[in-house]
């Protein structure tokens, strides 16, 4: 969910069953995500396609950070669990128009209308709770949401498909704000000494800065505070160097537009990391990371792949996906995709080629959910 100033408030999960005729537990689903986000944190919103659980939902009312969407015609002739959801503390999202007017107790529960963009397209948004646009994608689509009067949107910021430079080929240059980066990431990929890359990244101290809050952050799991950068190579080791400096390239943009598209990055790369949680290859680990993360650069960074990559330097596994659309981790990247594009059929069909259960994805989601929150 993005707001006006392209700031992400709240994520969207869409909880649909793989079989028509498959029983599901509200409470279950209810306590999985309770797990992801606690209550103060940022609010998750549930967008789930099943009337049953929806129902189990409105009869136990979940973690009061936790939103939900509502289809309109269920709003009045459930009205006592929205009522109760309502003092739970829940936000509600009403889904579409009722048939026939809310009471004026029932309509006071809802904090937002989703409805999707092409509908009455040419009339101003009608009145009532604030308006969600939904089924976004794209800059222009989200735009043009913000200037109909939205409130929010529930949108993903990117067009289907890849970039395609446009005529005159694009930025032939790596932003000036990222190039200090980019050297870095190429002194560390040539093994070049810590003196060397101190003194690197003193030209920007706005850099160190973020590299030492991310590696003191809750996602990342040391035991001691990181102090300096030599202090934080003698705990990582080059290898682990490398990753955290690919994130700081997909999130150093100072590009306001982007930033749904800097989360977006840091939520695949996790997610890529999450579904390799089985292998016991480190480096492979860190590799899907670095691949999910910068899946997203061509965008940030208006160049495709082909010559993005020959300045920035990245694992052959990484190349091979991004630029050959080839090699072991484009399945995951193919099944993130999926998740994304909430393509029931595409998900099933990667998953299975992956021979990943949905239990395992979706406990991956929930992972990686998390700690992209506490990354942030």
């Amino acid at each position: 969910m993005i707001d006006p100033q392209h700031q992400v408030v709240a994520t969207r999960l869409t909880v649909m069953p793989l079989r028509p005729d498959a029983r599901l537990d509200a409470g279950e689903l209810a306590a999985a995500v309770a797990e992801v986000w606690p209550a103060g944190g940022r609010a998750a919103v549930l967008n789930v396609l099943n009337e049953g659980l929806l129902e189990g939902l409105l009869a136990a009312p979940p973690s009061p950070n936790l939103m939900l969407e509502l289809p309109a015609f269920m709003a009045a002739s459930h009205a006592e669990g929205v009522l109760a959801l309502k003092k739970n503390g829940n936000a509600l999202l009403l889904k579409g128009r009722p048939l026939q007017p809310l009471p004026t107790e029932l309509q006071a529960c809802f904090k937002y209308q989703v409805q999707d963009l092409d509908e009455d397209r040419n009339q101003p948004l009608p009145a009532g709770p604030a308006k969600l646009l939904s089924n976004l994608r794209g800059a222009p689509a989200v735009q043009e949401a913000f200037q109909r009067g939205a409130a929010a949107v529930l949108a993903w910021p990117l067009e289907d498909g890849g970039f395609e430079a446009p005529a005159g080929g694009g930025k032939s240059e790596i932003q000036a704000d990222l190039q200090v980066i980019v050297q870095l990431m190429s002194q560390v990929d040539q093994g070049e000494d810590i003196d060397k890359l101190e003194a690197t990244l003193k030209r920007d101290p706005s850099l160190a800065f973020k590299l030492l809050r991310y590696m003191n952050s809750a996602a990342f799991g040391l035991s001691v505070e990181v102090s300096s950068f030599r202090h934080a190579i003698m705990l990582l080791g080059m290898a682990r160097l490398k990753r955290w400096l690919a994130l700081l390239l997909t999130t150093a943009s100072k590009d306001h537009s982007l930033r749904p598209v800097m989360y977006g990055a840091l939520r695949r790369g996790l997610l890529m990391e999450e579904l390799a949680r089985s292998m016991d290859d480190r480096e492979m680990r860190d590799e899907m990371f670095i691949c999910g993360l910068f899946s997203l650069l061509d965008h940030m960074l208006k160049q495709p792949f082909a010559k993005l990559l020959q300045s920035i330097p990245v694992p052959e596994r990484v190349r091979q996906a991004l630029v050959d659309g080839t090699g072991p981790y484009l399945p995951y990247l193919t099944l993130v995709r999926a998740i994304e594009a909430e393509s029931g059929f595409d998900y099933r069909h990667a998953a299975e080629q992956l021979m990943l259960g949905a239990e395992e994805v979706n406990h991956a989601v929930l992972r990686a959910l998390a700690k992209a929150g506490q990354l942030e």
